[in-house]
């Protein structure tokens, strides 16, 4: 039996629960609670064990036997290749013909590729970065400023695109790099995540927990950057505890957040993150994910008329958010609804969806949830990377 059946036998049989009452209070099939207990599963995905834990009053963590992640779709290794290069290996020599690089050539060349990631045009960017790399690597402490912007949006696309070994590296560097705790803490921002991914759900939420303390501001002179920079590393609190089934701490963190934002007043970005964006509506969109992870899709749905689309801080904010309406959709019965918004997102965002382990959990519900299936929902399960 694996640790996640042994603790979740052991704590159902503590709460006084059969496996039946289990099931019905969780949601989680009967099938999949026997199995776990039996042995004949090592684990389940964080959504199923999030349900369990929430019903058994423990954190999610406590029936997980590990991280449960999954790694990059077919094909990302050999696109990726040269960014992991530029990211893992040493600086190469220059040649004696290469031209030298300057801050100002490389910061201009910079201000240009990154609207790619925001416009989630990643084949471009992996043709882009890597001489970028190279060349910030060559300006030496002269280029330290633009090399951390560098790194850290290297460590974004490996985020994104699950390369974990090469984001651990690229924002272990940008954070060795950090002049300041503010750029610090963009680059913790990304850890968060990359721990949220990887199903490191304690590991993320002390980390983000450390960093909100390192980084709240006195809110009487609290500078536009440094309410951003808080509120960001709060909102990573409240995902991590909300999937770590913490309630209390997440809403704690996410009425935070909401302090920061109203101070501010309006979507901003900081020097140290022009990738992300922090105000009202970023909490917002908050607020309606961490209603979706706690199978809240009425209040999901009832969240999301609030929302204007033209107040969307990122296309990535955007994509997420149509992605938890599109659940919240497939959810409560109105599946060719949920489709729809997740084909809408596919026609804007072709090469971000099939990053998106939610995007197969969304589809497949959407499946499950029809009697027979359109030929546009089974190229979407080909383009995604799901079997059906």
């Amino acid at each position: 039996m694996s640790e996640t059946g042994k603790s979740l036998k052991e704590i159902r049989k503590r709460r006084g629960l059969t496996q039946s009452e289990l099931s019905t209070a969780s949601g989680v099939s009967l099938s999949i609670i026997r199995k776990l207990e039996q042995g004949e599963r090592a684990s389940a995905r964080l959504e199923t064990l999030r349900k369990l834990a929430a019903t058994l009053r423990v954190p999610t963590m406590r029936l997980s036997s590990g991280p449960n992640e999954e790694g990059p779709i077919v094909g990302t290794a050999a696109r990726w290749e040269a960014v992991r290069h530029a990211v893992e290996r040493p600086p190469r020599a220059p040649e004696l013909d290469d031209e030298a690089p300057t801050v100002a050539g490389v910061r201009r060349a910079f201000a240009k590729a990154e609207p790619l990631f925001q416009k989630n045009q990643y084949s471009q960017l992996a043709v882009v970065l890597p001489p970028l790399l190279r060349d910030a690597d060559a300006l030496g402490d002269e280029g330290r400023a633009i090399r951390v912007r560098l790194l850290q949006l290297a460590g974004l696309l490996m985020v994104q695109t699950r390369q974990f070994d090469t984001a651990e590296v690229a924002l272990s560097r940008a954070l060795d790099d950090a002049a300041d705790r503010l750029e610090g803490a963009a680059t913790v921002n990304t850890q968060c995540w990359l721990l949220l991914r990887q199903g490191r759900l304690e590991t993320a939420l002390d980390l983000a927990v450390t960093w909100a303390d390192e980084t709240e501001p006195r809110m009487s002179r609290a500078t536009p950057g440094e309410l951003g920079a808080w509120g960001l590393m709060l909102l990573k609190v409240t995902a991590a505890a909300v999937r770590n089934s913490q309630p209390g701490q997440a809403a704690d963190a996410l009425r935070l957040a909401t302090a920061a934002a109203v101070a501010l007043g309006r979507e901003s970005k900081s020097e140290t993150d022009a990738i992300r964006a922090f105000g009202p509506t970023t909490v917002h969109l908050k607020r309606t994910e961490n209603a979706g992870v706690v199978d809240r899709p009425d209040v999901v749905l009832s969240l999301a008329k609030r929302v204007p689309a033209s107040s969307m801080p990122s296309s990535s904010n955007r994509n997420r958010y149509e992605l938890g309406i599109a659940d919240a959709l497939a959810r409560t019965g109105r599946c060719a609804d949920g489709f729809e918004t997740l084909a809408g997102i596919q026609r804007s965002a072709p090469e971000w969806l099939p990053n998106q382990t939610y995007a197969r959990t969304v589809l497949r519900r959407i499946v499950e949830g029809r009697r027979t299936l359109t030929p546009e929902m089974r190229q979407m399960a080909a383009d995604i990377h799901l079997e059906i």
